[in-house]
C-alpha cells in the first residue's frame, strides 16, 4: 500500500470499514445469463428456459450447489416474481432491473432470486431513489486504477480481475434515513474540521481519498481542515461524474469541441476495437467515434482497462447452445450511445486524476497530525456496536418466501 503519512504506521490509517461499518458481500449471480446489456435479450432467454422441459431445462438452467430448478427460494424485496419451484414456471418474464455491473458498465437483470445464487437481499431492501452504493473494488498489489467507485443502481460488486469488494450503503434505511457512519465520528470531526460533514461528504472524501491495502481501503483523515475541504469538494465532482446524472446531479459533459461523436457508425459485427493516440479515434470495428482523449482509452480499475473490458463482454463468443448465445443479431444503436456516454465518464475521471495525485501529496507533507485508528479508538468511535454492522431489522411491506408464503424476519 503507498504510504498516505510518513508519520503513521500503514495499519494506523483508518479503514472505510471503520467509517462505514455495515457492507455486505459482492452479489454471486452463479450463472451470467441472468444478465444482458439490453432487455429484449433477458426476454428471449427467459421465454427459451420457460419453453424448454425436463433434462433441456435443467442443462439451460446452470444449476449450481446454491441454486438448481427445485430450489425453494424467496422473492426479492420489492420485486414482483414467483416463488414456486423453478421447475414448475411457466409464466411471462419479470420485468429486468438496471444494476452497476463491475466498474462503469450498467446492465439488466432478471431480478428472481430463483435464478441467482446470492443476491443479497439486504441490499435490494435499501436499494431506493435516495441510496448510493459505495464499493470497494478487489486489491491487486500495484495495479492501476481507483480504490473506491460508487454508483446509484444496485451492483454487483464485481471487480475486472474477479476479486470481489464490499458494497457499502450510504443509508441503512429506504428514503435515505440512518446513515451508515460510526457513531460517534460525525461529531469527533466536528471538533477537528469545525463543522459536522453529513454522510455524503464523508463518501466523498473517501472517493478522493482512499487508497487500496489487502485488509480494504484506507482512508486517511487529515489534520488540516483545508485539505479536509479541499478532499472533499474534489470527491463530490468525482461522484457527480460516477453517478451520471443520478441522486439530483447532471448528466456528464465534456466541454464543447471535446465531446466524442460518431463519425462512421459501428458495423453490424465489430470484431474489434482499437485506438489511435494521434487521431483521438477509437475504431470499433469499421465505425469510428471521436474525439476520444487519452485519459478515457488509458482509463483502469483494478489493473484492467475499462473501455476494451466494456466492449469484450458485448462481444465475445458464447459457447453454442446455451442461454448465454441468446443475443442481438448486430450490434445495437443504444449501445453507441452507452459507449459515448462511458467515454465522457472516463475521460472526466481521467482529468481529475491530476487532483486526486495532488490531494495525496498534500496528505502526505501536511504538518497536522492525522486521525488513526489509534485515535479513533481512544475517542471511542473503535470498536463499533455490533448492531451498526447488521443490516436495519425493520421491514416496510411483507416479502413473499418459497411457495407463496410470506417471509419472516
Amino acid at each position: 500500500m503507498q504510504r498516505v503519512n510518513a508519520d503513521v504506521p500503514p495499519d494506523d490509517v483508518p479503514l472505510l470499514d471503520d467509517l462505514m461499518p455495515w457492507s455486505v458481500p459482492a452479489l454471486r449471480l452463479g450463472r451470467e445469463w441472468v444478465t444482458a446489456p439490453d432487455t429484449g435479450t433477458l426476454r428471449a432467454r427467459w421465454d427459451a428456459l420457460v419453453a424448454a422441459g425436463g433434462t433441456e431445462r435443467e442443462a439451460l438452467f446452470r444449476p449450481s450447489r446454491a441454486r438448481t430448478p427445485r430450489s425453494a427460494v424467496a422473492a426479492l424485496p420489492g420485486q414482483r416474481t414467483g416463488t414456486a419451484r423453478f421447475a414448475r414456471e411457466d409464466g411471462p418474464c419479470p420485468r429486468p432491473v438496471r444494476i452497476a455491473y463491475g466498474p462503469f458498465d450498467e446492465r439488466w437483470l432478471l431480478p428472481d432470486h430463483r435464478l441467482i445464487d446470492a443476491a443479497r437481499p439486504e441490499l435490494w431492501r435499501v436499494a431506493d431513489e435516495h441510496q448510493v452504493f459505495a464499493v470497494e473494488q478487489g486489491y491487486v498489489p500495484g495495479a492501476a486504477g481507483p480504490a473506491l467507485l460508487v454508483t446509484a443502481p444496485l451492483p454487483d460488486g464485481r471487480s475486472p480481475t474477479g476479486r470481489p469488494g464490499r458494497v457499502r450503503p450510504l443509508y441503512r434505511r429506504p428514503g435515505g434515513r440512518e446513515p451508515n457512519v460510526a457513531p460517534g465520528l460525525p461529531a469527533l470531526l466536528r471538533e477537528r474540521y469545525g463543522r459536522e460533514p453529513a454522510a455524503p461528504d464523508l463518501l466523498a472524501w473517501a472517493v478522493a481519498a482512499a487508497v487500496p491495502s489487502p485488509a480494504g481501503c484506507r482512508v486517511p483523515l487529515p489534520g488540516d481542515p483545508d485539505v479536509w475541504a479541499a478532499g472533499v469538494a474534489l470527491g463530490h465532482r468525482m461522484a457527480s461524474v460516477q453517478l451520471r446524472g443520478a441522486r439530483g446531479g447532471e448528466r456528464p459533459r465534456l466541454p464543447g469541441g471535446r465531446r466524442p461523436y460518431v463519425r462512421a457508425a459501428p458495423p453490424p459485427h465489430p470484431g474489434t476495437l482499437e485506438y489511435d493516440a494521434d487521431e483521438e479515434v477509437l475504431h470499433v470495428g469499421t465505425g469510428r467515434v471521436a474525439p476520444v482523449p487519452a485519459e478515457a482509452w488509458e482509463y483502469h480499475v483494478g489493473g484492467v482497462r475499462v473501455l476494451p473490458l466494456w466492449f469484450e463482454r458485448r462481444t465475445a463468443a458464447a459457447e453454442p447452445g446455451t442461454l448465454e448465445a441468446i443475443r442481438p443479431p448486430a450490434w445495437p444503436r443504444e449501445w453507441t450511445s452507452e459507449l459515448l456516454e462511458l467515454i465522457t465518464v472516463l475521460a472526466l475521471l481521467g482529468a481529475l486524476d491530476a487532483e486526486r495525485a495532488a490531494l495525496a501529496d498534500r496528505l502526505r507533507s501536511s504538518g497536522a497530525p492525522p486521525l488513526t485508528r489509534a485515535g479513533l479508538r481512544a475517542a471511542g468511535v473503535l470498536p463499533h456496536p455490533a448492531a451498526v454492522r447488521r443490516p436495519a431489522s425493520v421491514l416496510d411491506h411483507p416479502e413473499e418466501g418459497p411457495e407463496g408464503q410470506f417471509a419472516l424476519l
